[in-house]
């Protein structure tokens, strides 16, 4: 019996009907599991060659408890009981949706803010252990928050050595560098499973169960759900949800997720990672927006959405027309999403296992902060806000709302806005109401994604999905900002690079990048929401 419940109806329910049997023919779900790398055509064929080691995780990462649970009880006898995580991306969403659905703490810091980052160094550190995850250790997020967590540690006292523990790939240059280092624990993920399909790895499951999860029960969750995962069954719910993702027709490319008390806490998040990179390539792919029940995306029905209610596995399913519903705990949930957008990949017709946009905005931030050019001259300011755009759509606007308005008549009608976010998640969070304003306002899809996190996971979609979005890009001057040892930049500057760099890289592609910049924040956020509010009063949008 399956773990998961699932329900469509309309236009999924129709393209599960076009395509499951084919793919039941195919044995597509037992090739899968077989980790048969030529289901995506011979150009994918040498990536997905070494990046299917997620199907089986539920086994093979089962050594991997008994580890964790030994050091976490170390630390406990230690008095550490406050756990960091630096990771980016899969390395960190999936740990955060693992410890939230568990009700148990895990510091998860995935900004380069330094407001943010100071906020969780300063906090507790004398209990406090580091969980740096990266594949290779490049990551320059995730290097920048071990180099600054190494030395308050050995600025407080501490020995910085027995509070830092890493989950790399075997092998990769953190790897190397963290046992030369002599950090408390090194944890090795399986190098055959990417990033965003990662979260039943060392990746996942390290960070944690240090907090307290149980893993082993997650594991457990996964391991019951492949049974009919893995199936060439019509019934097989991750070929009907992968044919509601990947083959509608015509193609529903925004996915609108919607938590119906699903007890799966921020899961869309972490899906949204997921299917964002896996999907947005090729100018083709599936965008996910993360909204919240009677959003105004889940009253308009557009022709290019699709509803995805998460479900109560308590409650009976209730998919509306052109909707899916579905239910399952955490590890099943998981699961089932990955073959979803396995199969999504194979019927889009590319490759869910590479991203080739997302090294694009790192480059062009790496440029920014070696030579260091002098800022771009703001098209206007307005009181705390400096306002910046390319192009000649934002034409004769000379204030904050004129200049939202000439953004948002950008937006066509099969697109999406994205609003980013370059500040402190823990506490800009007044902004997120944007995107249900803006969603009003135009009518259309709204994303809301806090930088840099997004660019490891929509960030590849804006870049290599079609040409359809339109982006509000939003950074701050910090209250104060910090030193990153050993690196000759501050995290204020790595982080305003960063921000740059992809803007360049969508003004590239001809996508219209509208740049915010509070030079106050409080008083920006304010001037922002105020501006906004008159978009609102006035009716000057394209709904």
């Amino acid at each position: 019996m399956s773990t998961i419940a699932y329900e469509a109806q309309g236009a999924p329910r129709a393209a599960a009907e076009a395509h499951v049997p084919q793919l039941v023919s195919d044995k597509f779900a037992s090739r899968l599991f077989d980790k048969d790398a030529t289901l995506w055509g011979t150009d994918a064929e040498p990536e997905a060659s070494i990046r299917l080691g997620w199907v089986d995780l539920a086994e093979t990462s089962r050594p991997l408890v008994p580890e964790i649970l030994k050091l976490r009880d170390e630390f406990a006898a230690e008095g550490v009981n406050r756990f960091v995580l630096a990771g980016m991306g899969g390395s960190s969403l999936a740990p955060e949706v693992i410890t939230k659905t568990a009700g148990v703490e895990l510091h998860v810091l995935d900004s380069t803010d330094p407001d943010q980052v100071r906020e969780v160094l300063d906090t507790k550190l004398e209990a406090t252990a580091i969980v740096v995850s990266s594949k290779s250790g490049s990551t320059v997020e995730t290097d920048s928050q071990r180099r600054a967590f190494e030395q308050a540690f050995t600025d407080a006292g501490i020995d910085a050595k027995s509070r830092i523990v890493v989950v790399t790939d075997p092998g990769s240059p953190l790897d190397k560098s963290a046992r030369e280092a002599g950090y408390r624990a090194v944890f090795n993920a399986d190098p055959n499973v990417g990033g965003r399909y990662s979260a039943l790895t060392a990746f996942g499951l390290v960070p944690s169960g240090l907090a307290g999860v149980d893993i082993a029960t997650l594991l457990d969750e996964a391991e019951e759900a492949q049974e009919s995962l893995r199936e060439d069954d019509a019934n097989n719910p991750g070929l009907a949800l992968g044919s509601a993702l990947g083959g509608t027709n015509p193609l529903r490319n925004k996915i609108v997720f919607v938590d119906e008390n699903s007890g799966l806490v921020d899961f869309a998040d972490w899906a949204e990672q997921l299917i964002a990179e896996s999907t947005g390539k090729q100018g083709t792919g599936v965008l996910p927006v993360v909204a919240s029940a009677g959003a105004p995306e889940t009253r308009r029905q557009a022709d290019d959405v699709l509803i995805v209610r998460l479900e109560n596995p308590d409650s009976e399913l209730t998919a509306g027309e052109n909707e899916v519903a579905v239910a399952g705990s955490l590890g099943a949930q998981m699961l089932l999403w990955e073959v979803a957008t396995a199969v999504a990949g194979a019927l889009l017709g590319i490759n869910p296992f590479d991203q080739p946009d997302v090294e694009a905005a790192k480059v062009a931030a790496r440029g920014l902060l070696e030579n260091k050019p002098e800022a771009t001259q703001a098209n206007f300011v307005d009181g705390a806000v400096e306002v910046r755009a390319d192009g000649e759509w934002l034409g004769k606007a000379n204030t904050l709302t004129e200049a939202l308005g000439a953004l948002l008549k950008q937006v066509p009608s099969d697109g999406y806005v994205s609003v980013q976010a370059y500040l402190n998640r823990l506490t800009d969070e007044a902004l997120v109401a944007l995107r249900d304003q803006f969603a009003e306002l135009t009518g259309r899809p709204v994303t809301f994604g806090w930088g840099p996190r997004f660019l490891h996971s929509t960030g590849q979609f804006h870049k290599g999905g079609p040409a359809i979005g339109v982006y509000l890009q939003i950074t701050g001057v910090p209250e104060k900002d910090l030193d990153i040892p050993g690196l000759p930049f501050t995290f204020g500057e790595l982080i305003q690079a960063q921000a740059q760099g992809d803007a360049n890289v969508l003004s590239e592609h001809g996508r219209p990048v509208l740049r915010l910049n509070f030079t106050n924040r409080g008083q920006g956020i304010a001037q922002l929401l105020e501006a906004v509010a008159s978009l609102e009063a006035a009716g000057d949008g394209r709904a």
